[in-house]
């Protein structure tokens, strides 16, 4: 079809030349209609070959014209492409974690919904989701199964859309929002320029009670005695202790056992659904696997009875202590902390600080609406605290070596979690 249009065209010229020679010199001597004719003539011939550029009904297209035609990748490589970073929130109940396992359908990540998200808003190309790496993603902690977060930090590169948070929470479940976006300096990285990371976890209120003279159920309500001793416990923790007890694969004389703990403290209590809860916050540098966990799980452990207030400075020496591990349920990462980064950046006229004052608002919103429900409703509904404490009376808190080993490999077969590489959070 092109090939006789194309045929047409060239005796349309070659009938115009003649018409030039026979008649007066010059082009402008070809009377109108011949004129006429030969404009009309290109208009069809040029509306034809526009009509071959299409693809035909079943899509395919004329590889010459295949340049021609941008599809949604191409136009948005028009929008600039800037590191950034973006402001993460999520409810962590039915995932494994933050971190995705790339090659891996069985078990779902936070991750994994961010990755498809941002491939189907536009942001990064498709490979791009297949292989992190091409667009720098870290993220700043990497949270274990079932934990949640507030004030999760990603870095990462992609194309700066029109409307770029609106388009990717619309392809993102309810349960996980990007609250605020940032633009970084190019070398940024959100795991290693992060200055500290403060934790909350929230617990109901009975797992302080005394084994022997307590009240065990939920009508349990915390004395402001009780809170006072809590806190005593938790500021032990403050400073640089060695944490090898608080993890697993750590040897007592491992330097990356050492970690410093800012602030950990137990706030006021409050009543929900019939049942009161309380939080504890903690802010240290960086937390190992299960770490937090662990230190909550001892303190409860103190408190209600089952192991002497000794044990903590025992803890930190290079003898082995069997120490419990809280549920994961009540772990939220409220927010992670880049001073460092602030005080160079924050105010060089082309970055902003990465401080999230402008979306406290949403924060607060999304707590009350999928973080602080999926935590009462959970523990109501199939009791992993009080569970979990009716497993204290199995731990032996002067136990030998070999007797930990043994309680490891049965915690290990009865709680399968995710884990991290030892430097990050408390799932690291």
């Amino acid at each position: 079809m092109l090939g006789r249009l194309v045929l047409r065209g060239l005796g349309l010229a070659a009938a115009v030349r003649g018409a030039r020679r026979s008649q007066a010199p010059g082009w402008f001597a070809m009377d109108g209609n011949m004129r006429a004719a030969a404009a009309s003539q290109a208009k069809r011939l040029q509306s034809s070959i526009e009509e071959t550029e299409k693809p035909d009904e079943n899509g395919h297209q004329d590889k010459r014209f295949k340049g021609c035609q941008e599809d949604v990748e191409d136009q948005n490589k028009k929008f600039p492409k800037r590191k950034i970073v973006l402001l993460v929130a999520y409810s962590g109940k039915g995932y494994h974690g933050m971190q995705r396992n790339v090659g891996s359908l069985q078990f779902k990540t936070i991750e994994d919904e961010l990755v498809s998200a941002l491939v189907q808003s536009g942001c990064i190309p498709e490979n791009h989701g297949e292989d992190m790496k091409k667009m720098s993603f870290q993220r700043c902690a990497r949270t274990d199964k079932g934990v949640s977060a507030i004030g999760q930090i990603v870095s990462l590169k992609i194309w700066l859309i029109d409307n770029v948070l609106e388009k990717i929470n619309n392809c993102l479940p309810s349960h996980i929002r990007i609250l605020g976006l940032k633009r970084v300096t190019g070398g940024f990285s959100s795991k290693n320029k992060c200055d500290a990371r403060t934790y909350f976890y929230m617990l109901p209120t009975f797992a302080f009670a005394h084994k022997d003279h307590d009240i065990q159920d939920e009508s349990y309500r915390l004395s402001k005695e009780t809170v006072e001793k809590v806190n005593n416990l938790l500021s032990s923790y403050k400073g640089t202790h060695n944490f090898h007890n608080f993890t697993s694969q750590k040897a007592p004389k491992d330097p990356s056992a050492k970690r410093y703990i800012m602030e950990m403290y137990c706030e006021e209590p409050f009543v929900r659904e019939g049942l009161e809860f309380t939080v504890i916050k903690v802010k240290g540098q960086s937390f190992m696997m299960h770490q937090i966990r662990k230190m909550i799980g001892l303190v409860i452990a103190i408190m209600k009875g089952y192991a002497p207030e000794s044990i903590m400075e025992r803890s930190w020496g290079e003898e082995k202590v069997d120490i419990p591990r809280a549920p994961g349920l009540g772990l939220v990462l409220e927010k992670v902390h880049f001073e460092k980064y602030n005080n160079r950046f924050g105010s060089d006229g082309l970055h902003e600080p990465l401080e999230w004052a402008e979306a406290e608002e949403k924060i607060t919103v999304f707590k009350e609406q999928h973080v602080y429900p999926t935590i009462i409703n959970t523990e109501k509904e199939e009791q992993s605290m009080a569970n979990w404490l009716s497993t204290l009376s199995l731990h032996d808190f002067n136990t030998t070596s070999s007797g930990i080993k043994a309680n490891d490999r049965n915690s290990k077969s009865n709680n399968l979690e995710g884990s991290d590489d030892g430097c990050a959070d408390d799932s690291d």
